[in-house]
Formats: C-alpha cells, structure tokens, sequence
C-alpha cells in the first residue's frame, strides 16, 4: 500500500482490508442502515502526515481504501482480474509500440461532489501537483516516469514517459493518481485536514477529534459518473482502540464486518467458534508480504556477510508457526507466490533451514567479530499485537550460536514511518500491500534513488538493465525472466529480508452479502459491492 503501499501494508496475522461475507448482490442495503465496518486503523493528523488522505501523501492501505471511494482515477482494477480497466475515462490506450505515449479520453459530464466540472486539465493539475510536492513518504515514485502531460482537449490527457513502461496503466490504477479538483487543492502543498473533494462513487464525512477521525462515513455520491454499480448507500467505518472491543461489537451485531486487525489468535477463535455465532470467517488468497529492512550505510549492517548470517539464521517456518498460528506463510523471496516471476531465491541460497554453523563460517570469513550488536526495530500500533511477539522470536533466533546480540525497541508508527525513512534504524519490520499486481511493483519500490524505503541500497544491474527491460515487455509472463534474475541478486545481497505471505482472513455477519466481490485482485477494498441480505 505502499503497500501499499505505504505502504504500506497489511500484515501478519493482521485482518487484511477486505470485507467478505456469504450471499450474492443484494441489494438490501440501500435506504438503509449503512453497513458497518469495524477496525482498529488511526487516521490522524501529525506533523509528517498533515493530511491523511490527500492524493499526494497518502501511501498506506488503510488511506488507499478511503481514497479509491472518495475518488476517481483514469483506470481502476476490476471486480477480477489484473488488467486495468476505464473508470473516470471512457478509454485509455498506448498511442506507440515502445510504451512511451499513453493517451485518455475522459468520460462526458464528470463532476467533482462539490459540483465543479472534471476536465482533462484536472487531471493533469493532480498529476504535475503530486510531482511537484513530492511527499517525502508519499506515492510519488508510481508517477516518476512521467515526463510531460498534455491535454489537447477537455477531455483528452497524453502522457509522455521519460522511459517505457508497460506498468504504467497499473500506476494510474491507484490513488497516486487520484484525480482532485484544481479549485479546491493549491499546487505546491498538501492540503490540511481530512478533506476529499472527488468524484468518485462515494463523498466522504468525518468527525475528528484532536486531530483524530473518530468516525468516517461514505454515503453514495449523486454525481458519480463512471462504470461502479453501488449496492448500498451508506458505509461506514467505525474506529476501536482494540480488537478486543472491536471483536465485542461484531458478535454483538453493532458491526457488520470487522477490516483490520485481528490477531492469530482471534483468527484461531472464531475459526472454532464456527457459523453458529452469527459471525463467518473466511481465508481468501493475500499478497501482503512482511520484511525485514536494513540501512545498508549504517555501520552495524554495511557489511554484506553480517546481513547474509542475519538471512542464514531466520526460521520462516518457526515464525509463521509460533507468533501467527500459521496465518501467514513463509516467504523466500520479495516476489510472493501467486505473482509472475516468483521463485524462492533466499532458500536456493540460504536452505529452508537456518544454520548456526553456516552463518558462523559467513561471518568468520569476513573477519567479523561476534557477537554482533544489532537493535531491531518494530512497530505495534500499526502492524498488531502479533508483531511483537514475531520479534521476540526473531531475537531469539538471531542470538542462537552466539553470533549476535540483539536487542528490541518499539516505536509508535506516528514515529516508525518517518524514522525509517530518516534512516535511524540499521534494522526494522516492514510490510508491503502491492499497489498493482505486478512483479514489478515488488522490486522496483526497494531499488533505485526513488525507493519507498529512502534506502542507500543501489544495484545498476536491476535498477539500469532488469527493470527497464521488464517495462519494455507488454507480455508480462515474457518479463518474468528479468524479476527472477533480479530476486537473485536480493537474495545475495540481502538490502531486504522476506519473511512471510499474508492470508487475508475475514470476519462478518451472515447477513451481509457481496463477499464474492468485496477484494480486488490488489487485496484493495471495494466497500460498493456490499449490501445486506438473507
């Protein structure tokens, strides 16, 4: 989100941001109640983030799934599927066979819900706005490519790449490219506040206090114009300090659906709980994955053996098992399973198995001196409860041998993220939502100058070579090559440590239908397919 993008991502053992139930495409919900949607997610104003759910900013998972019902974008990712399709524009096309020149035409009457028109300049205004405000922890690198945006007429916008990209329909798929309007947003600076001035299916309300969104409201937008058919009127998103009261409140019926987070063990409960309690809980396929990152210039981990004996000394399987109640599942390489181009490089290089002695001799020939002191840092309040607990288990697995001598440290995510980005952590916890399902969008992010992580990490071959080669490829099966060659060199050189794949597990009520079409194929919310039913 970002993962997502940030972020930034949906977790281990963590509710992914879906909301699924049984039933098909009632639409009892309309005129309704609005469907309630529990979670434990923080929208709150800080210094760093000024504004949560400005376009130019927002870059988590929980932000995104506001922002793609607040607003439009030229393309969206369908109910299924990975090919983008048109939403604020009628059509969208690659004008030139090197993917350099993408052309839109937008779609007729297009309003913003303050009633202004959306033209062609709109869009180019949103786009030349994110470039020039260039959020520190922002989207911006989806959009970095582009060169120049030109809008021949109201409702024609041509982009010109810098290089080619067959991702770019992708790029334009997320709320980095949400379209705002050119009158209610100022060109060089993010916005204050929580406001959201779109056109997409959706307005949205809030109420805040210091500087908190206590409660968030969608209500169907009257002027919506696009190809979305919503199936209730009214959702809303209803905010808990724990998973405890946010589990109370969904077995008591005040929620109809529970988004983020619950623990492995709250997973395991309502599992053996089963149908009778009038809640469902489902598992549906997750392309979430979690890592370690590490600052490559600060000198506890510069050196390349000490992040090799790190890799050689990881138990995946001992971690998913013991802090997740195998919610999640081992990860050996960035490109999780399910996505073209995976292949497991950490255990072709390092085994499926730790080793104390292989990691020993890793750190013997490199004259290191053990125990090596490494902080790792983590965060709760943003990635769960169980999040603690996986670091507790990594500490210990670090310190068995005696080559590393580990200590913990957690740190609020108002905090984390910019911290991180600052580089003042030689080790710390990630997790990345793919803003696209793509391969591309699971290596590209951690490589190059423009990288999500702010790292110091370079590697030409991938960043120079793979990737450019990749994007020249409108076959993506046919780019596949390039990634597994560049998941190699990850695996070598170890800027970044895959630990697990998420499963999305999901909880709601049996009345509430649309589950079938409740996640896209970016695990990205789609709260329209949503209503309430037998």
């Amino acid at each position: 989100m970002n993962r997502k993008t940030l972020v930034l991502p949906a977790l281990a053992g963590l509710l992914a941001p879906v909301l699924v139930a049984c039933g098909g495409g009632d639409t009892a919900g309309k005129g309704g109640r609005a469907i309630v949607v529990g979670t434990t997610d923080r929208f709150e104003e800080t210094t760093d983030a000024p504004a949560p759910f400005d376009p130019a900013a927002a870059y988590d998972v929980s932000a995104w799934n506001v922002l793609h019902s607040g607003f439009q974008t030229l393309m969206r990712l369908p109910r299924s599927g990975t090919a983008p399709v048109a939403d604020a524009a009628e059509k969208c096309w690659f004008a030139d066979r090197k993917n350099e020149q993408f052309r839109c035409t937008l779609r007729e009457g297009l309003k913003f819900s303050n009633g202004n028109a959306l033209t062609a300049e709109d869009v180019k205004f949103s786009v030349e706005r994110a470039l020039a405000i260039n959020f520190d922890n922002g989207p911006v690198s989806l959009l970095s490519n582009i060169d120049q945006v030109e809008t021949p007429s109201e409702q024609e916008v041509v982009f010109h790449l810098k290089t080619p990209d067959a991702t770019f329909p992708q790029k334009i798929a997320t709320p980095a490219a949400a379209i705002v309007d050119a009158q209610s947003y100022d060109k060089d600076k993010l916005g204050n506040g929580f406001k959201i001035v779109g056109s997409g299916p959706y307005t949205v309300r809030t109420e805040q206090k210091d500087g908190r969104v206590t409660k968030l409201l969608l209500e169907k937008n009257a002027a919506y114009q696009g190809p979305l058919q919503l199936r209730n009127d009214k959702v809303e998103l209803r905010f808990f300090d724990d998973e405890t009261s946010m589990d109370k409140a969904l077995r008591a019926g005040e929620v109809d659906l529970v988004n983020r987070t619950m623990s492995p063990e709250r997973i395991a409960r309502l599992r053996a709980d089963g149908d009778d309690s009038g809640v469902r809980l489902l598992e549906v396929p997750g392309q979430e994955i979690s890592y370690l990152a590490f600052n490559t210039e600060d000198p506890t981990v510069k050196s390349k053996p000490v992040r090799q004996a790190i890799a050689q000394l990881v138990d995946r399987r001992a971690l998913t098992r013991d802090a997740y109640d195998r919610a999640n599942d081992p990860l050996f390489s960035l490109v999780p399973s399910g996505i073209t181009g995976h292949q497991n490089s950490f255990s072709n290089k390092y085994g499926e198995e730790p080793s104390v002695d292989k990691a020993r001799s890793i750190l013997r020939a490199a004259n290191i001196t053990t125990p090596v002191p490494l902080t790792l840092t983590y965060n709760e309040d943003h990635y769960g409860q169980a999040n603690a607990k996986a670091f507790a288990a990594l500490q210990q697995q670090l310190g068995n041998g005696g080559l590393f001598q580990v200590q913990l440290q957690s740190v609020k995510w108002s905090e984390f993220r910019p911290n991180a980005a600052q580089g003042k952590y030689a080790v710390y916890g990630m997790g990345w939502f793919p803003d696209f399902p793509d391969p591309d969008n699971f290596v590209a992010p951690f490589i190059g100058k423009d990288n999500f992580l702010r790292s110091p990490y370079r590697n030409t071959r991938i960043s120079d070579d793979l990737i450019p080669s990749s994007r020249e490829t409108g076959q993506r099966e046919a780019a596949a090559r390039y990634f597994q060659q560049a998941q190699d060199i990850v695996a070598d050189e170890v800027p970044v440590l895959p630990l697990w794949q998420g499963k999305s597990y999901v909880a709601a009520r049996q009345n509430v239908t649309g589950a079938e079409w409740a996640l896209n194929s970016a695990s990205e919310l789609q709260p329209w397919e949503l209503g309430r039913g037998a």
